[in-house]
């Protein structure tokens, strides 16, 4: 069994910064792609950001390219998402997620695992 723990969410205000981290349980970490997602009230859950086992490669979601960065740490058995300039719209529950396919998805279908997820509230 994996378990995800997310952490580092908040109250920020517009253009400020946050960095959520998020801790797996398990040996098998570095075999997996791992991924974060986002869900606001009234909307489904919607991509992030993406990043391969090895964290050579990585896949953002067009709404946050450039402002948001995905890193992971397979020493520490954690995945990291820096968020810059944040907006309002960027407001939700932030969740990482396990990915289960071999050439990485945007589709949350594609991720077995999930953690409790971190509300970030970006509000001036």
């Amino acid at each position: 069994q994996v378990q995800l723990v997310e952490s580092g969410g908040g109250l920020v205000q517009p253009g400020g910064s946050l960095r959520l981290s998020c801790a797996a349980s398990g040996r098998t970490f570095c075999s997996y792609g791992m991924g974060w997602f986002r869900q606001s009230p009234g909307k489904e859950r919607e991509f992030v950001a993406r990043i391969s086992r090895s964290g050579g490669g990585t896949l953002y979601a067009d709404s946050v390219k450039g402002r948001f960065t995905i890193a992971r740490d397979n020493a520490k058995n954690t995945v990291y998402l820096q968020m810059n300039s944040l907006k309002p719209e960027d407001t939700a529950v932030y969740y990482c997620a396990r990915d289960r396919t071999a050439g990485g998805t945007r589709s949350s279908a594609g991720y077995d695992y999930w953690g409790q997820g971190t509300q970030v509230t970006v509000s001036s």
